[in-house]
């Protein structure tokens, strides 16, 4: 005996993925993939390279071999959890803009926008309040503006799309 498809899946084999669509959501999720780069290289720094972020040599001129070991160990794990939630959220990005923008799910559009935008409106302006540190801008923060970029192409691109249907 055959079990019968359930409604949803019928309406979604039916799915045409028009060319903005198609387009946007690849651009949404390639941006995506960007932030777990991003979050991997900010991970790796904190074992194998300076020990601070992408772009920070030193702080006030000290390396972290010249911090209280405490503080060290404190900015150590700092940077260890901000690398996990770039990546979960780069995780999330991709899945929901391959799999739900794909098929036409609003909701998994909107989530993407969400998560995205959450993040970076959290963790952005901090850079411009103060220079109570050196960083070479560009390696600091250029490859996210670039993956943000990106994202809001794909968005735009991807939002025109399901409107379209």
């Amino acid at each position: 005996m055959e079990a019968e498809q359930p409604a949803a899946t019928e309406q979604r084999e039916g799915i045409e993925i028009g060319p903005r669509l198609r387009t946007g959501s690849l651009l949404m999720a390639l941006a995506g993939v960007a932030f777990i780069g991003y979050g991997i290289v900010f991970l790796v720094l904190n074992f194998v390279g300076s020990g601070f972020e992408l772009g920070v040599s030193t702080l006030d001129g000290m390396s972290k071999a010249d911090l209280n070991p405490a503080v060290a160990y404190y900015i150590s794990h700092l940077h260890v959890a901000t690398a996990a939630f770039i990546i979960s959220t780069g995780i999330a990005v991709t899945a929901l803009s391959w799999y739900g923008v794909r098929q036409r799910l609003t909701w998994a559009w909107a989530t993407s926008v969400v998560a995205a935008v959450i993040g970076l409106a959290v963790a952005l302006p901090m850079h411009y309040t103060a220079d109570a540190f050196a960083h070479d801008w560009v390696i600091h923060l250029g490859p996210i503006y670039l993956a943000t970029i990106v994202f809001v192409v794909g968005v735009a691109m991807a939002y025109r799309g399901l409107k379209a249907a």
